[in-house]
């Protein structure tokens, strides 16, 4: 523990409460709180703690601390405590009923207080687990899209900013906070619903802007308009996708992936997913960059090319955490 935690221990008649510190898995009195405890006289208990130690029942570096107090008069001076085997010891000395009841009450806090902590550490070696393994997995496709063509510079350094940056964005690096692997701290609702119509009329505008072949943006089959669809679909009422980054996420992963067009695929699925940012106001930071840099999206839709069905997920919180706002 990093700071003392405080526990108020009180009497069976409910006469006498102490403070109680609650450090390095042990239970934490002063002088003065021991001879409350005891109803002893300080120099009684003194002698009984010099005993013990004097006896090598206990090693006094081990049993010890010295933690910064706040006296009455507001100055903060050094005070020695000792652990729970000294009040134990000096409760056997002097044979108090209450040593026996603050021995009870002070095992089953620690018991309870470790039981916690075992809990807590289990659940953040989880995440921690969790976290690495994404990004483990990360790399791995990062790698098989290294091995899947010859990069140009630009490509490549694409790719080094999408691992650098969604390292940043999970905090891998801080071994002291983790963050979850959720997808959260994510934008609200999308201001601007993307319909499939529309979006066969920007296809159309950028073939012109381009002047690519006649094959550029022509529809094998259905499966771009369910591309478009899908990301508004609702189970219960509730949005799969709530929110902008989600949406913009799958679309883009849809697009690439169902090969719904006989030339372009991935160019058509990077422009419509910069539209459709730009039109929910989720393209551009608050200084005027991109979210994501261009070599990066390149990168990014080679990647989810390439990637296997079992690995969507991950590239789902990539390309999320990727363009999240508060990232």
């Amino acid at each position: 523990m990093q700071n003392s935690e405080i526990k108020i221990y009180q009497t069976s008649e409910g006469k006498t409460t102490i403070d109680v510190k609650l450090e390095k898995e042990t239970v934490w009195l002063n002088l003065n709180q021991i001879s409350v405890l005891f109803e002893r006289d300080k120099s009684v208990i003194s002698r009984h703690i010099n005993n013990v130690f004097k006896e090598q029942e206990l090693e006094r570096h081990s049993v010890v601390a010295n933690f910064a107090t706040t006296a009455k008069d507001g100055k903060t001076y050094k005070v020695d405590f000792f652990n729970l085997d000294v009040i134990i010891s000096v409760g056997y000395r002097i044979k108090s009923k209450r040593g026996t009841q603050f021995r009870i009450w002070a095992n089953q806090l620690l018991k309870d207080y470790l039981i916690k902590g075992y809990a807590l550490n289990q659940e953040k070696l989880k995440k921690q687990s969790e976290q690495l393994n994404e990004l483990q997995q990360t790399i791995k496709i990062l790698g098989n899209a290294l091995e899947y063509k010859e990069l140009s510079n630009d490509e490549s350094r694409g790719l080094i900013k999408i691992i650098s940056d969604y390292s940043y964005a999970l905090e891998i690096l801080d071994q002291y906070d983790y963050r979850s692997l959720k997808i959260e701290n994510i934008s609200c609702k999308e201001i601007y619903h993307l319909n499939y119509e529309e979006a066969i009329n920007k296809i159309s505008l950028a073939k012109q802007i381009y002047g690519n072949s006649d094959l550029f943006g022509h529809e094998k089959d259905n499966s771009f308009r369910s591309s478009v669809s899908t990301i508004y679909q609702t189970f219960g009422g509730v949005d799969l996708y709530p929110s902008i980054e989600e949406k913009a996420a799958n679309l883009l992963y849809f697009i690439i992936k169902n090969h719904s067009f006989s030339d372009g695929n991935k160019r058509i699925a990077a422009f419509l997913f910069l539209y459709f940012l730009e039109k929910n106001k989720l393209l551009f930071t608050q200084t005027g960059q991109k979210r994501i840099a261009d070599n990066a999206l390149v990168a990014l839709t080679l990647m989810i090319a390439i990637s296997k069905p079992e690995e969507k997920d991950t590239m789902i919180k990539v390309i999320v955490n990727l363009i999240n706002k508060n990232n």
